[in-house]
């Protein structure tokens, strides 16, 4: 397809002019319209090497707003980044709602020098586009609007340039072996970034193939291109406002047998429940827990320092019911670890910054480096517990957070991270009776708010939604476990002991 583009379009410098005065003052305003409706943007540009990348982002950005968007320049991966799961630092570059992100190279680069080169990760290049593909088709749902040019242009240009490039002194260190590696092998290169198109042009993220030989038509299509897309996308903003202003209610005759029919109207006896098959009888004495509890404390010092030899991550996620014991069982867990190794992350309400942003953002920005542990407690599945339960998500956000969850925990899983996820579970005559007690201990009250007393009477919801969750996301790579937490020493020793046999199961592997 590449091949068969007209590279050869030019447009006058004149014609360039006169359009490019119609179209600055149309793109700055609608920079603020996107603003004023909080809409993400991401802008993304792939291409050849000297086809210009730079300067026309430079022309795209002129007639804007700077204090509105940014542009990253993306280089090989750090040792830092390097790491860490792939789409890691990418996540952290995601623009807030209302902002404008521009990248020069993405997500995508890596992946397509790995197929140009024939690099040995490959046959690994199948994987990595579906994980894109998620990652971009996660933001758009989320709001996100999503623009990406590839700029072309032929061998022969290509070399032209970086001929001119080499000829002046000013600009011939832009120009290295490698340039002149890539332009001899320009068809491997030509058809990596054919597959790159084929395999990621969907509706959410299209790309825009931008004929870049003539700098003046390359401009204007891409100003004409964003402007379009721009308004297209505030366009269908204000036909939703209008929509929601105007509900179409439909007639009792029109409504079909199945539409009537509701989750509600389920019986509960054939509705799967994990929570009600718990034993929480279960315990363990006080002289057997300190045994235990020393033996797998010294076990887990000495993992812990085989994790970090063998760079390894993991993830380990706390989740339960209000003084289910989350706390307990993390300080057990993390008092033989060396603290230079790990970090546990209390997660609360986000605040005004993380809400502008995707909502798995906030938790990607701690995600461990190999061989680190990262702790949360609480963690990403408040969108389909608290959020869900309290409406501050749509029913369409949580539902979808399922998969959008498990697609996260498998990336974290195939960069060879270990996933694991508590439930710490109790009953409700056991919550009560610890909230009494920290009522009661003055080192213990702050533990306890009106919120904690208020959750109580949503008892019942929390249970189905735990359940679905449980069900819909306990899968081999990052399975949940279900704590009986009734009694703490048999939590603890529980959460301990399953730590340390997935961290020896994992080094066994190795």
């Amino acid at each position: 397809m590449l091949e068969k583009i007209d590279l050869s379009r030019k447009m006058s410098k004149k014609e360039c002019k006169e359009l490019m005065d119609r179209f600055e003052p149309q793109l700055s305003m609608l920079q603020r319209e996107l603003k004023a409706r909080k809409i993400p943007v991401t802008i993304v540009f792939e291409g050849f090497g000297a086809a210009g990348k730079g300067t026309l982002i430079n022309e795209l950005i002129l007639p804007m707003d700077p204090r509105g968007f940014k542009v990253y320049t993306i280089q090989k991966p750090t040792k830092e980044e390097e790491m860490h799961p792939y789409l890691w630092r990418f996540w952290q570059k995601l623009p807030e709602a209302g902002r404008i992100n521009i990248f020069d190279r993405s997500w995508y680069t890596k992946i397509v020098e790995t197929r140009a080169e024939k690099k040995k990760d490959s046959d690994k290049i199948e994987n990595a586009y579906n994980d894109i593909l998620d990652f971009e088709e996660e933001l758009a749902q989320d709001g996100m609007l999503i623009l990406k040019f590839f700029l072309h242009i032929s061998a022969k240009e290509q070399k032209k340039r970086f001929k001119a490039l080499e000829d002046n002194k000013e600009t011939q260190w832009r120009v290295t072996e490698e340039d002149w590696k890539h332009n001899k092998n320009y068809d491997e290169w030509l058809q990596a970034y054919e597959e790159m198109i084929q395999k990621t042009d969907t509706a959410y993220g299209s790309w825009t193939i931008v004929e870049a030989t003539d700098r003046e038509y390359a401009k204007v299509k891409i100003i004409s291109k964003v402007i379009e897309i721009f308004a297209d996308r505030l366009a269908d903003e204000e036909a939703k406002e209008k929509a929601k202003k105007q509900p179409v209610k439909k007639k009792a005759a029109e409504v079909k047998p199945e539409e009537a029919a509701t989750e509600e109207a389920v019986s509960p006896a054939f509705t799967a429940s994990v929570l009600d098959a718990v034993d929480l009888s279960k315990a363990l004495t006080k002289t057997v827990y300190k045994k235990k509890l020393n033996d797998l404390q010294k076990r887990m010092s000495l993992l812990h320092s085989e994790l970090y030899k063998k760079r390894i991550p993991v993830v380990i996620g706390f989740e339960g019911w209000d003084a289910g014991g989350k706390g307990g069982a993390i300080h057990r867990l993390t008092e033989a670890m060396d603290p230079r190794g790990y970090e546990v992350f209390p997660t609360a309400a986000p605040n005004d910054f993380e809400r502008a942003h995707h909502y798995l953002w906030r938790f990607w920005n701690h995600m461990p480096k190999a061989g680190h542990v990262a702790i949360f407690d609480r963690t990403w599945y408040g969108r389909v517990m608290v959020e869900r339960i309290e409406g501050f998500c749509s029913e369409e956000d949580w539902k979808r957070a399922y998969s959008e969850i498990n697609r996260m925990e498998e990336g974290l899983a195939d960069a060879d991270a270990i996933v694991l996820k508590f439930w710490m579970h109790i009953d409700k005559d056991e919550q009560k009776k610890r909230f009494e007690e920290r009522m009661e201990d003055s080192f213990k009250q702050w533990k306890i708010t009106d919120e904690d007393w208020r959750n109580r009477e949503k008892w019942d919801d929390y249970v189905e939604a735990v359940d679905e969750m449980i069900l819909r996301t306990s899968t081999t790579y990052a399975p949940w476990i279900i704590v009986e937490g009734n009694d703490k020493y048999y939590a603890r020793i529980k959460v301990l002991e399953t730590v340390v046999n997935a961290i020896e199961e994992r080094l066994k592997k190795k």
